[in-house]
């Protein structure tokens, strides 16, 4: 299946909102957590899901969602996740990306990582206009689902996390730049970490900083250290 065609699997309402609840919860979704989510019948929801999984747009599995092993445990029963292929339609035909592979592999062989990152905190500074350094983790976490993050809270209370975590952190389900920065990682994750720092601010009640974790943006938020917001 190509772009366009993937793409348009999510024209349909039901489609659409069934693939942004998976792909928000960040976990395997089964199909009556689904169907509830997006107000449907089971049995619709598993043949949108199931059709969001043809198209490649999600990944299917099966487990048992009562987290039991052995006799009396139930079947295991279908999951879906988001498919990590990246898909995207450009009328006429562009190809950025290979501009941007070629632009990172040439400042990363000049040395130009510095300059890089502080072009990147300009813009980052640009894109905030006269607006003050974020207030606080809940508007970070509205300026970055604006800019494609998928940010989720973690570690604050009633938050989905590991347990024990010390304090609540913003990370990021989706990188903007993945493509280009799992080829180039130390050049575009330092870029992407001062492109948030401009946008965000560095002299206010939150700062941007690395943690890398498998799957997720390599850049995390969280409440400054000289701040108890």
């Amino acid at each position: 299946m190509n772009d366009i065609d993937a793409i348009a699997v999510l024209q349909d309402p039901v489609r659409r909102r069934l693939y942004e609840y998976v792909v928000a919860q960040g976990r395997e979704v089964g199909r009556n957590e689904a169907a509830e989510a997006a107000g449907v019948a089971r049995t619709l929801a598993a043949h949108h899901l199931d059709k969001l999984a043809e198209a490649g747009l999600l990944e299917s599995g099966s487990r048992r969602l009562t987290g039991r092993s052995g006799p009396g445990a139930g079947r295991p029963a279908k999951v879906y996740t988001r498919a990590p292929a990246e898909w995207s339609v450009s009328l006429p035909a562009r190809d950025y990306r290979t501009a941007a592979e070629l632009l990172a592999e040439a400042a990363e062989q000049a040395g130009l990582d510095a300059g890089l990152c502080a072009a990147a905190r300009r813009r980052g500074e640009a894109l905030r206009g006269s607006a003050a350094p974020c207030g606080g983790l809940a508007e970070a976490v509205e300026l970055l689902a604006a800019r494609g993050y998928e940010p989720h809270l973690e570690g604050a209370q009633g938050a989905e996390g590991p347990a024990g975590s010390a304090a609540p952190v913003v990370r990021m389900r989706n990188c903007p730049f993945h493509a280009v920065a799992e080829r180039f990682p130390p050049l575009v994750c330092g870029m992407n970490l001062a492109l948030l720092e401009g946008l965000l601010g560095t002299d206010g009640p939150v700062r941007a900083r690395m943690d890398a974790r498998p799957g997720e943006c390599c850049v995390v938020v969280e409440a400054s250290k000289n701040n108890n917001h």
